[in-house]
């Protein structure tokens, strides 16, 4: 369904500028996912940076090209240093993304994300339950799973975008991004997205790769949610399972010419 749709002039221009430019991408996620982010962000053609010294994050966040930080498995020491990154990020203008993993399920990472949306991400990407969590309505999920679907989630979302300020993308079978006025919806990719420990963050890290070339934050998280479908439709065409799907994933990002 992707390629009939995708890819857009836009997206083309935006994977061409990425790719030409590599931008600097400050990477705040959880030990999950980290190396496995890193690879996403190489193939593509950014340039991950994985630095989280408490000593080091401000500075860093300030010049980067784009901050992603991700709740996963975060930590009080953790959370310390998200928040003097996301601040340094809004005092310098650093496009950043907020993934606010299994947000609802429990107090502790819930409030960490809710003290975080006071430094004005660009974008919120979640799952249905996700944001369904930030915007104040029961969520919870199963885990880092999502018990509602992206669709169920829209309203929300986009109440929640016309609030803070901020787009809001939330991911699923069909992923939606919104600004509050405007909803792009991007189908496509494969089921087999899901059986991979780091899609969905890595998808989070991307956008705020794209956001380093692509001031307007809902056509960069649009081009990120596309290309991700993309290489994700096509590395399940030959994909024997889940470990061959995770490289053949890798090598359609690094490979992909839209």
């Amino acid at each position: 369904m992707i390629e009939k749709i995708w890819p857009s002039p836009e997206i083309v221009e935006d994977l061409s500028a990425l790719r030409k430019i590599s931008p600097l991408t400050h990477v705040i996620t959880n030990i999950v996912v980290t190396n496995w982010t890193a690879n996403v962000l190489l193939a593509i053609g950014a340039s991950p940076a994985m630095v989280i010294a408490e000593e080091e994050v401000a500075d860093f966040a300030s010049i980067a090209s784009g901050l992603i930080i991700n709740v996963g498995t975060v930590t009080s020491a953790d959370a310390k240093v998200m928040k003097l990154a996301a601040t340094a990020a809004n005092k310098a203008g650093t496009p950043w993304v907020l993934d606010p993993v299994a947000a609802g399920a429990l107090r502790f990472r819930t409030e960490v994300a809710q003290e975080l949306l006071q430094q004005k991400p660009s974008v919120i990407r979640g799952n249905a339950s996700e944001i369904l969590a930030l915007a104040g309505t029961a969520g919870g999920g199963k885990g880092v799973d999502s018990t509602a679907s992206s669709s169920e989630a829209l309203p929300f979302a986009i109440e929640l975008s016309e609030k803070l300020g901020a787009v809001v993308a939330v991911s699923g079978e069909i992923d939606y991004i919104t600004n509050g006025n405007q909803t792009i919806s991007v189908p496509g990719g494969h089921a087999m997205m899901t059986k991979v420990t780091g899609i969905g963050c890595s998808l989070g890290a991307l956008m705020a790769s794209f956001l380093g070339i692509q001031k307007d934050p809902l056509r960069a998280a649009v081009s990120a949610s596309a290309v991700f479908a993309v290489a994700g439709a096509k590395a399940a065409r030959d994909s024997k399972g889940t470990g061959s799907f995770a490289v053949a994933f890798l090598d359609e990002l690094n490979l992909l010419s839209l």
